[in-house]
């Protein structure tokens, strides 16, 4: 038995919408994935500056936030980035060097060298690409994430001669950002990074899991520095059942709306800042470069 074929003719704008390739929308920035490897050639030479991302895709924020946090946030502030800047976006390093949180559920490179190599091996191919100037965004804080990616960055100044900035989660932060808290104190899955995510990703927060905790809430009050710590060892004073350090009881998605336009607002002047950042002279004809 014969089957018969039934075309049926489709108006000429549908068709063609339905036929053609999506278009990417137009912006002054570029994300490095979504070029073609000739586009990202000529970018790569000529965007001012471009920024590989940090932000852990995996890391343990309290009973309520989801463990994507990190990287949410690091998404959010390269597409404001890409939207108004002549930047050029790498795809993120997405596990990291995360000792606070090695004693619960995560993706962690345990041995820093490792991590500090693995970054210095990415940020290198970017720079052999043709970028000028690199930033790297970490969105932990800069004692803690920031510390391995602060040591490439000065490698590669050193090394390379060329301009690099870490900016991190705590760089971002103003007068105007503390003054959103009406906790007594926070630092980690809190009242504004709760808020950050009832406005990003509200579907993914429980509220209904949100516990209050200030560990053992005593304040530093002598000089140097003190390598925090979320620990799930009861004999540890840094013991912690929550892996919260402040009240997220408190959060709402207006304050986080507003907590993230400030963030924004910092990243936004620290790129346009560095990308006038002077650099070293090309070699003469005959010279060592």
């Amino acid at each position: 038995m014969r089957r018969r074929v039934v075309l049926v003719a489709l108006p000429l704008g549908l068709a063609i919408v339905l036929s053609s390739t999506p278009l990417r929308a137009a912006t002054p920035g570029a994300w490095l994935g979504e070029l073609s490897w000739p586009e990202a050639q000529q970018r790569l030479k000529t965007a001012p500056v471009v920024v590989l991302p940090f932000g852990p895709a995996a890391k343990a924020h309290g009973p309520h936030l989801p463990m994507n946090a990190d990287a949410k946030v690091a998404d959010y502030l390269c597409a404001r980035a890409v939207e108004s800047q002549d930047v050029v976006v790498a795809p993120p390093i997405a596990h990291g060097w995360l000792p606070p949180f090695r004693q619960f559920p995560g993706t962690e490179v345990k041995d820093s060298t490792v991590f500090i190599r693995y970054v210095d091996e990415v940020a290198r191919s970017l720079v052999r690409s043709g970028a000028h100037r690199l930033v790297f965004l970490n969105t932990s804080i800069a004692k803690a994430g920031g510390l391995p990616l602060s040591i490439v960055a000065r490698d590669l100044r050193a090394d390379l001669g060329v301009p690099t900035l870490v900016v991190s989660w705590d760089d971002l932060e103003t007068a105007e950002y503390g003054a959103l808290q009406t906790q007594r104190q926070g630092s980690h899955a809190d009242e504004i990074e709760t808020s950050i995510h009832l406005f990003l990703q509200p579907e993914l927060v429980h509220m209904e899991k949100a516990v209050t905790d200030y560990g053992h809430d005593r304040l530093k009050d002598y000089p140097g520095y003190l390598p925090g710590m979320f620990s799930s060892d009861p004999a540890d004073p840094a013991y912690t059942e929550t892996v919260v350090f402040g009240d997220p009881r408190r959060a709402t998605a207006e304050k986080g709306q507003r907590a993230l336009a400030i963030l924004t607002a910092q990243w936004l002047k620290a790129l346009a800042g560095f990308s006038g950042e002077p650099l070293r002279a090309a070699a003469r004809p005959g010279q060592p470069r």
